[in-house]
């Protein structure tokens, strides 16, 4: 294939902003898909995509389209447009050379829609601006298109109309993309060394690893030996081929062309995403930028029935294969039994990975509330890293602590700003730079501790800007935090379950809190149970269940005062005896609401 007539694009955009049903138009005008084949977000495969609307896993497509005469072959990777999976969308970015900028005319610019532009332009690819959604009855096309004429320091004649729904527009970005992306530049003319850059994988029980990538120089063909350099793994090709949209084996695949390989590894952490392939006895350097993606939100998953742990254990290796971000390490609990230690690399990826577990593998799960990774300094110097609450050491051991922070930008409504610096104060963020942006809107630039982002800032925030404003965020570095452990108390002992590590400023509320909660949801037992939250070395707050009264003496009728006496006092001193001795069983439903946050 002739490098000039090679097109290697992609489309970046907000969650929902129109993305996937761009690509389904795309694919029909160029007659990729047959219009009777054709259906809602082809390139979404994953039911949980087309069920949330949302695209999880990149699903390259080529197309091929006439263009004055000439067949030029365009290649789409359609992103991830969440911020959790950033670093997926940086290394797909190095696999082309333009990007459509594709903004909702209903919603105008959105946080994450500044910040994946930001990674384009970084990338150097050529911008193509477009506004999706102009057929709608709300749209504000004039208003939005001015807006990106703005960001990008343009011309807004130069911003593309286009209607996934209609197809308006469609014909236009297709040309747009022909004529104003550069063609793919290879070392030798495309001739030479295979190299080539994995931006994507899957997972097939029968062919093990198929990595999707864009090849930089030569060419590879089947049965040709290869090897992941990051990962220092040897495979032969057990084919190529290309994405029409469904897996088509070629015979080759060459420079300037996006494909797929088929390796046959089936050990998991070995593809990932941003690894270079090379031919086995090849001189060529891998290229630069790699990076293993570190998990920055944990939390314990656990299978509701034991006799899953296996299956559950198997799942997570299955789904690992995939997915490269995450990782997992056993575990146990005195109370839950056997479970997985998870990292993810943000709330809506634990979210996704969890929901694949249920309806992949039908697994009923527990998966309690997530934390960070603190780095804890102790008395005698020594430096531990904390990623579970219960293991975070005790009050007056600690000298020094030390969390992640995140830079958020937040895009709002001007009418949403004096509520919104009550949340951020609430939040412990420290507010930066502030500007008029656009036609009515204000960004916000803050830094706030990763810990206070999870704790339920994103509802938050879309509550008090009635669901206006966006956010995006990238994680700062470590910096020195004033956090204390809380633990739960129940009948003078710790649930290990409950332990939360809390801002020293909420310590007392979340406390007041979590006693609460527990005091409403536990059941009665034959002795006075206490309820306490304990932190900074004492107890803060402290409710008691009373005991379950009987009635011992309903059976005598009338007769001498003394003998209920009598066993008024048996009964006492038996419940005494029961306090000294019993231990409270917590069932099993009273851990789900507890760690689930549920009512």
């Amino acid at each position: 294939m002739d490098l000039k007539h090679i097109r290697n694009f992609s489309i970046i955009a907000h969650i929902d902003h129109g993305k996937s049903t761009l690509a389904d138009r795309m694919l029909e005008v160029t007659h990729t898909v047959e219009v009777r084949k054709m259906k809602e977000q082809v390139l979404d495969s994953m039911e949980l995509e087309r069920e949330r609307g949302i695209t999880i896993k990149m699903q390259p497509v080529r197309m091929e389209h006439e263009y004055h005469g000439t067949r030029y072959v365009l290649n789409l990777i359609d992103t991830p447009g969440h911020i959790d999976f950033s670093y997926e969308v940086s290394r797909a970015m190095k696999a082309v050379e333009g990007a459509i900028l594709l903004v909702d005319a209903t919603q105008g610019v959105q946080a994450q829609t500044l910040s994946v532009l930001a990674m384009a332009r970084e990338a150097g690819l050529v911008i193509i601006p477009a506004v999706s959604k102009v057929d709608s009855p709300i749209a504000r096309t004039d208003e939005v298109k001015e807006e990106v004429a703005k960001l990008l320091n343009i011309s807004s004649s130069e911003v593309l109309e286009v209607s996934g729904k209609t197809g308006q527009g469609v014909p236009e970005i297709l040309s747009a993309i022909i004529e104003q992306v550069p063609a793919p530049v290879s070392d030798n003319g495309g001739a030479g060394p295979f190299r080539a850059l994995v931006f994507d994988f899957g997972y097939s029980s029968h062919k093990g690893v198929i990595v999707y990538v864009r090849v930089l120089d030569g060419s590879v063909s089947k049965n040709d030996a290869l090897t992941f350099a990051q990962a220092d793994e040897k495979f032969g090709a057990l084919g190529v081929g290309i994405f029409h949209p469904d897996m088509t084996d070629t015979n080759e695949i060459s420079a300037g062309e996006i494909g797929y390989i088929l390796t046959g590894v089936k050990k998991p952490g070995i593809a990932s995403v941003g690894d270079t392939i090379l031919e086995q006895r090849s001189k060529l350097p891998a290229l630069s930028g790699y990076m293993k993606p570190r998990p920055v939100v944990w939390a314990s998953v656990y299978p509701e029935s034991a006799d899953d742990f296996t299956l559950l254990k198997q799942s997570l290796e299955i789904l690992r294969l995939s997915d490269s971000s995450l990782s997992f390490e056993e575990e146990q609990s005195g109370v839950l039994g056997k479970g997985f230690r998870c990292g993810f690399l943000g709330m809506l990826h634990m979210e996704i990975v969890t929901e694949r577990l249920r309806r992949e593998f039908n697994l009923e799960l527990i998966v309690t509330t997530p934390s960070i990774t603190y780095e804890v300094e102790v008395k005698n110097g020594k430096r531990d890293i904390v990623y579970s609450p219960h293991l975070f050491p005790d009050y007056g051991v600690v000298t020094k602590v030390f969390e992640s922070w995140a830079k958020v930008t937040i895009i709002t409504p001007p009418d949403y700003v004096s509520p919104i610096m009550t949340l951020l104060y609430d939040h412990e963020a420290v507010v930066g730079h502030m500007e008029l942006f656009g036609d009515n809107r204000t960004t916000i630039e803050i830094e706030m501790p990763l810990r206070e982002l999870m704790r339920n800032f994103f509802d938050n925030l879309k509550s008090v800007s009635s669901g206006f404003a966006s956010l995006a965020y990238e994680i700062m570095g470590m910096r020195s935090a004033d956090v204390v452990r809380l633990d739960i108390l129940v009948a003078e002992e710790i649930v290990p379950a409950f332990s939360k590590v809390v801002s020293r400023r909420r310590v007392e509320k979340e406390a007041e809190e979590m006693v609460e909660k527990l005091h409403g949801i536990l059941p009665k037992q034959l002795f006075t149970v206490k309820i306490q939250g304990q932190a900074l070395g004492r107890i803060i707050s402290s409710r008691t269940i009373s005991a379950m009264k009987k009635d011992v003496t309903g059976y005598l009728y009338g007769g001498d005062i003394s003998r209920k006496k009598k066993l008024w006092e048996k009964q006492k001193r038996g419940k005494k005896k029961l306090k000294a001795q019993g231990s409270v069983d917590i069932p099993h439903e009273v851990f789900l609401k507890m760690v689930k946050g549920g009512e």
